[in-house]
């Protein structure tokens, strides 16, 4: 696979309304170690839609693997220009730094929003440009809005065996009582020193 979709989430679904959010790390490991094994097979290109949320949070791990991982591309491309300029101060500066780390930046409609078309040409236009899709998605709870891309990406599937990897709430879960587990082993090692 050579060019990856990573989506999901977008930040409210999760109740995440601030950077400092203690559950973002633990999405972003959860991308960072699906992300690797495609790295060591070839990947070139993660792309994302930039929502806030899923989108740019594996865009700042994407950048950070980007050091290790120099060949390593990344591009954003939204549904309709100047997606951002609706969002809070703080989250338009986040977008901006994000921006700057890409490979690629594009608008899919060079006009404002105007419709759901927008979303839907964006989407098409990423499915068509990727192999795969690493999708951030609770199936249990199988609502919000990566349901949609979820389903086009399974049709997808099944007609062409486009490549569908999803990264579920249990998965980052896991990551979080791992690394609380882990905190605790150090402080009680700490604590007999």
């Amino acid at each position: 696979m050579k060019n990856l979709l990573i989506t999901g989430y977008r930040a409210h679904e999760l109740g995440i309304f601030d950077q400092k959010h203690k559950g973002i790390p633990y999405i972003r490991k959860a991308i960072e170690s699906r992300l690797l094994p495609l790295l060591e097979e070839g990947l070139e290109w993660v792309i994302t839609p930039g929502q806030y949320g899923v989108d740019l949070w594996a865009c700042e791990t994407v950048i950070e693997l980007k050091r290790r991982y120099p060949l390593l591309r990344l591009s954003i491309l939204t549904a309709f220009a100047g997606q951002e300029e609706k969002w809070k101060e703080d989250k338009q500066q986040y977008y901006r730094e994000i921006v700057q780390g890409v490979d690629y930046f594009a608008s899919v409609s060079k006009q404002p929003y105007s419709g759901v078309w927008q979303f839907q040409a964006r989407d098409d236009l990423l499915l068509r440009k990727t192999d795969g899709i690493l999708l951030v998605y609770d199936e249990e709870a199988g609502d919000g809005s990566p349901r949609f891309m979820k389903e086009k990406a399974l049709r997808k599937h099944t007609e062409e065996g486009y490549v569908y990897i999803s990264i579920g709430a249990e998965e980052i879960q896991s990551i979080a009582n791992e690394e609380s587990y882990e905190q605790f082993e150090q402080g009680d090692e700490y604590r007999q020193n």
